[in-house]
């Protein structure tokens, strides 16, 4: 009996040790990515989801979706109404969220673009990140060309998102949700390397049911 109670013990110590050794430290947290960020909403349903507003400038230099954890129907409703819907946030480590947290972040809310004559909603409200869906980082990123390469995201097996890979200037980011029917193409060319939201509408005309999401050209521009 006792030499059974040993075998158990040494066991279970053994296994301890083991899955201690499996258990990784993350490297700490890059600052450069600390900072408020800018963000757009947009929905699907009753789902809320937040996109990076991303630059070619570090900490903004990343593309990423996360799902938003939401039990509000005011909030929901201005997302899911408004054309566009931004959030300023309080500075935070952007890397927190790159690494897959499930974070609350205190922001300002805008119907509209913040910073192009957006009307501010909501003032410091709490914000949560749930779960990450996509990130890039831009750090090796193609030149800019007529050739349009999208990733996409299930949610699950019938809606996806697709998500444009931003190139070199100049370029555009782009979203959209689509109730898939058909296969999609993730790569085809454009009249050019910025062209209207509508000719990249046309592309994915045979997916599916399509729901634009976010469209943004202004940051990727060549400097006149």
């Amino acid at each position: 009996m006792k030499n059974i109670l040993l075998l158990v013990l040494f066991t279970i110590f053994s296994f301890g040790c083991y899955a201690k050794a499996e258990v990784k430290e993350l490297p700490p947290l890059d600052p450069s990515f600390m900072g408020a960020h800018n963000m757009a909403l947009v929905s699907h349903s009753s789902t809320i989801y937040a996109t990076l507003m991303t630059t070619y400038n570090r900490p903004s230099n990343v593309q990423l979706l996360y799902k938003i954890e939401n039990k509000d129907l005011a909030f929901l409703q201005t997302v899911r109404d408004g054309q566009l819907t931004t959030i300023k946030t309080k500075p935070f480590n952007l890397q927190r969220l790159m690494r897959g947290e499930k974070l609350v972040v205190m922001a300002d809310l805008y119907a509209g673009h913040f910073d192009r004559e957006g009307m501010l909603v909501y003032e410091n409200i709490p914000i949560t990140f749930s779960k990450k869906l996509y990130v890039r980082e831009l750090d090796d990123i193609k030149e800019s060309s007529t050739l349009q390469e999208y990733e996409m995201v299930s949610l699950n097996k019938s809606y996806k998102i697709y998500i444009h890979k931003i190139q070199q200037k100049p370029s555009f980011a782009h979203l959209l949700h689509i109730d898939l029917e058909a296969g999609c193409l993730m790569r085809f060319r454009t009249s050019s390397a910025v062209p209207k939201e509508l000719e990249l509408q046309y592309k994915f005309l045979n997916c599916g049911t399509m729901k634009p999401m976010y469209f943004e050209t202004e940051s990727f521009k060549t400097p006149e």
